[in-house]
């Protein structure tokens, strides 16, 4: 194993044992979804508070929280989401979700090779931070939905929010 990964699996364990932003919001102000993954029981609620959800892409998450349970890799990437998207714009969120579901949807073939990159080349995953951590996730395709699943619970969250 290289280096590299286990700094990886470290930043993992890291925001398992020690999840950023868990809690609730009071439902109003924030909106509030439910995400639930039935292949391995991950359950994640995600709170969202946007600073005026009127601005539309321009609005800005003022406050996220998380809660539910699940696997390692599904609470890490949860608190490494919550971490992430914080104090930027709807816009910047949207644009990060497509770049962490475009690195989890890359071929394993194309991240051994080093690319690291979505087919389309339409975003840098190197601007990914800490949630590069989870790129080595695309080689068990049955824990991708480990991954997304708090992903896709915000695209509901920012949905449910009127921002989108």
């Amino acid at each position: 194993m290289s280096d590299l990964e286990d700094l990886y699996r470290e930043i993992i364990l890291d925001h398992y044992r020690s999840p950023r932003n868990r809690g609730e919001l009071e439902v109003p102000p924030a909106s509030r979804a439910e995400g639930f993954n039935p292949l391995c029981g991950d359950e994640i609620v995600v709170y969202l508070e946007l600073d005026d959800p009127s601005k539309g892409n321009d609005a800005v998450v003022t406050d996220l929280a998380i809660s539910g349970q699940g696997c390692s890799i599904s609470q890490s990437s949860a608190s490494m989401m919550s971490e992430a998207v914080k104090g930027h714009t709807v816009g910047e969120v949207h644009r990060l979700l497509e770049t962490f579901d475009a690195m989890m949807s890359v071929h394993e073939d194309s991240m051994e090779a080093g690319s690291g990159s979505d087919p389309a080349g339409t975003s840098d995953p190197q601007d990914l931070g800490d949630l590069m951590a989870l790129r080595g996730v695309v080689k068990f395709p049955v824990r991708i939905k480990c991954a997304t699943l708090a992903w896709h619970t915000l695209g509901e969250a920012l949905d449910r929010a009127g921002a989108s």
